[in-house]
C-alpha cells in the first residue's frame, strides 16, 4: 500500500522518467530556461539542495541518474555503488522535478563508442593522480549530458571541488551556452560532508569520520587568524591537516592533502597569501571507505 501511494505521488509531479536520449530531447522545449542536476543516484540532502536551487531559478528542472562506468577505475566500487531508482524518483517528484533522465550504459556508450573528452592538466592534480582516468570519464559524461539536455543552468556541489573546476573549464573552453552553478557542501550536524558513499561506513567508522572536516576547519582557523597582508607556507597548512588526521586510528590512509589555487586546482608550492586564499582538498580512507572533502580559504 505504501509503495502504491509513493508511485501515485510520483506520477502527479514527476512528468516522466525516460531512458532514451531521443525521448529526453523530445521532452524539452528549448525556448524555456532549463535547470539540470546530473547525479549518480542514491540521493541525499546534498543532491536535493541542488534540485531545490534549480527549481527556484528555472522554468523546467531535469535531473539525471547514471552511474557512469568510465569514471571508475580498476578496483573501485562501480559494481557496489548504491542504486535505488524508485526511492530517488519519489524524492525528485516531491521537489517538483519535471523530467528524470535515467539511461543505461548501452544508451550512453554504444558498442562503437570511441570519443572521449580530456582536459589538459587534470590528471596531474592530486585527485587525478589518485584516480587515473577519472577526470576523462567525468568530462566525457558531463559533455554528453549537456549535449542531450541542453540546459541553461547546471548545478554541482562544492564537495567535488576538482570536478566543479573541470566542468567550468569545459564549458568555458568549448563555448557551451550554459552557466555552471556551484552550491555549498551540505553537511551532517557533526560536519561530515554528505555523500552516497557514507552508507559504506560502519557505525564505528561513522563516529570517527568527522575528523576529516575537523582537520580542514583547524587549517581554516589558522589561516583566518593571520594578519590581512601576511602569508603562510602551504606545507605548514598541510601539516596541520595531516596531524589531526593522524590522531584518529580509524583513518587508515591519507591519499593526499592538497593546497591548491582556487581557480584551477593547481598546487601552491610556496606561500599562501592571506589576501588571495586557496582551497584545501583531501582524500582519506576511514576503514576501507574513501572520503573526499575540501574547504575554501
Amino acid at each position: 500500500m505504501q509503495a502504491a501511494v509513493a508511485t501515485a505521488r510520483s506520477s502527479l509531479t514527476l512528468h516522466r522518467t525516460v531512458a532514451s536520449i531521443r525521448s529526453m530531447r523530445h521532452a524539452l522545449d528549448p525556448a524555456v530556461k532549463i535547470g539540470f542536476v546530473p547525479t549518480m543516484g542514491a540521493l541525499h540532502e546534498g543532491h536535493l539542495s541542488l534540485v531545490k536551487e534549480a527549481r527556484a531559478r528555472n522554468d523546467i528542472v531535469v535531473a539525471s541518474i547514471f552511474v557512469n562506468p568510465t569514471q571508475f577505475g580498476e578496483g573501485e566500487d562501480f559494481e557496489q555503488y548504491p542504486r535505488q531508482l524508485e526511492q530517488d524518483q519519489d524524492l525528485l517528484a516531491d521537489l517538483g522535478v519535471d523530467h528524470l533522465f535515467a539511461p543505461d550504459a548501452n544508451s550512453m556508450y554504444g558498442k562503437n563508442h570511441d570519443s572521449f573528452v580530456s582536459v589538459e592538466g587534470f590528471e596531474d592534480i592530486a585527485e587525478g593522480k589518485a584516480r587515473p582516468g577519472h577526470f576523462r570519464g567525468v568530462a566525457t559524461i558531463v559533455t554528453k549530458l549537456f549535449n542531450i539536455v541542453q540546459p541553461s543552468n547546471a548545478y554541482f556541489g562544492q564537495k567535488d571541488a576538482a570536478q566543479c573546476c573541470l566542468i567550468q573549464r569545459i564549458v568555458d573552453d568549448l563555448d557551451m551556452p550554459l552557466h555552471v552553478n556551484v552550491i555549498p557542501t551540505v553537511r551532517e550536524p557533526d560536519g561530515l560532508a554528505m555523500s552516497s558513499r557514507n552508507a559504506y561506513l560502519t557505525t564505528t567508522e561513522r563516529q570517527a569520520a568527522p575528523v576529516v572536516y575537523r582537520s580542514l576547519c583547524a587549517a581554516r582557523d589558522l589561516f583566518l587568524g593571520l594578519p590581512a597582508e601576511s602569508s603562510i607556507p602551504a606545507a605548514h597548512i598541510q601539516q596541520v591537516v595531516e596531524s589531526i588526521l593522524a590522531s584518529e586510528p580509524l583513518v587508515s590512509e591519507v591519499q593526499y592533502v592538497a593546497i591548491d589555487n582556487k581557480a584551477n586546482m593547481r598546487p601552491i608550492d610556496d606561500d599562501v597569501h592571506r589576501s588571495e586564499g586557496a582551497i584545501i582538498s583531501l582524500a582519506v580512507k576511514v576503514g576501507s571507505v574513501r572520503l573526499i572533502d575540501n574547504i575554501v580559504l
